[in-house]
């Protein structure tokens, strides 16, 4: 796998997809209320700061990926036992991922078809794009970028202009204090979707090098925050404080009262696809993070590793036996307890002994 073989724009192209990924099919900060944009840019607040710290954790060691560092900072024992366990993290996200991709397809499309036949169809399309490696992967999404980025700004024009959009939904402001929208963002919306860009400490060593790197990465991470934060909120605007939150998929209940006669009557499969690129997308990222850990842990080449992970990708779509308690593990558990240890604890901890066998050895 070769290093400077991805160009920055294709990078940063990627994290903005990865961070949309599935964001929209929730309401996120939802006890938060109408205060939901506030939590959600505290959450991209702190989200930003983890950003900043993987950034500089690579501009320390800009040839060592996730898995390297660990192993050589770490030492070969406790880093090859780090590295495990953030395989296990991607291959849990990515199974989360797909099985969310097979209940949206049921819930919005092929409600008469079985959900392991579509679960077996995508793994299959994202695990044959995966095996040609990190270079196709990125160039895939260059030309997937515009079609998702027209869906949704289609879908934000109509909003509005089909009489939905209801700004008195976001008033009063505050009116439970600042407290709600804290509680809501710490740690939840940290951890998903913010903290999540540390499987991209896996990519920044395979981006060609230049200082343009981190102003890319940053600047995209910005607009991508506020993008989620304003879809996030047009729940709100059009469902209302009581019905939003109550929802299962809002942002898809809001598409679908969508109505503009003889033009757009089926709205809802537009939102659909620019899901299914944005869900496909951050599985297949984190399905390439896994295989890649694997081939560092093992040395065998990660091609190798596609079809082993696949069918547990399957397996681990089919732990949870319906979607509600899909969401309840994945939101009410594993997003509070578990996955800051990979996106806050492992990679301060990193930092730490960078700096401090850097100061040794100066």
């Amino acid at each position: 796998m070769s290093l400077g073989k991805i160009r920055v724009s294709e990078l940063v192209v990627v994290l903005s997809i990865f961070e949309v990924g599935s964001t929209t099919l929730f309401l996120m900060g939802a006890e938060a209320k109408q205060d939901a944009w506030l939590a959600m840019l505290i959450g991209a607040t702190a989200g930003f700061l983890l950003l900043l710290l993987h950034l500089s954790i690579h501009r320390r060691d800009p040839q060592l990926d996730l898995f390297r560092l660990f192993r050589r900072y770490m030492g070969k024992y406790l880093g090859t036992f780090i590295n495990i366990l953030f395989v296990g993290y991607f291959t849990y996200e990515a199974s989360r991922n797909l099985r969310d991709f097979g209940e949206l397809t049921i819930m919005s499309l092929l409600n008469r078809t079985s959900l392991w036949i579509i679960i077996l169809i995508v793994v299959l399309i994202i695990a044959n794009l995966v095996r040609y490696g990190p270079e196709v992967f990125f160039m895939f999404c260059m030309i997937l970028f515009p079609v998702m980025l027209i869906g949704y700004l289609v879908i934000s024009v109509l909003i509005p202009a089909t009489g939905l959009f209801h700004f008195e939904y976001m008033l009063p402001v505050l009116e439970f204090g600042l407290m709600p929208a804290v509680t809501s963002a710490i740690p939840e919306i940290v951890s998903f979707p913010f903290g999540q860009t540390v499987l991209f400490l896996v990519f920044y060593p395979l981006a060609m090098k230049g200082r343009n790197l981190p102003r890319a990465v940053i600047v995209t991470y910005i607009i991508s925050a506020l993008f989620l934060t304003v879809f996030n909120q047009l729940n709100i605007f059009v469902l209302g404080t009581e019905l939003a939150p109550n929802m299962t998929l809002p942002l898809l209940e809001t598409v679908q009262l969508i109505q503009l006669t003889q033009v757009f009557e089926r709205t809802d499969a537009l939102f659909t696809m620019v899901l299914y690129i944005g869900l496909g997308t951050k599985m297949a990222a984190f399905y390439l993070g896994a295989v890649i850990g694997l081939e560092r842990i093992t040395k065998i080449s990660y091609k190798k590793w596609v079809l082993p992970l696949a069918i547990l990708l399957y397996y681990l779509a089919f732990l949870s036996p319906n979607y509600t308690h899909h969401i309840e593990i994945g939101r009410g558990i594993a997003v509070n307890r578990w996955w800051p240890i990979f996106q806050i604890i492992l990679p301060i901890l990193l930092f730490l002994v960078m700096v401090i066998r850097r100061r040794k050895k100066a």
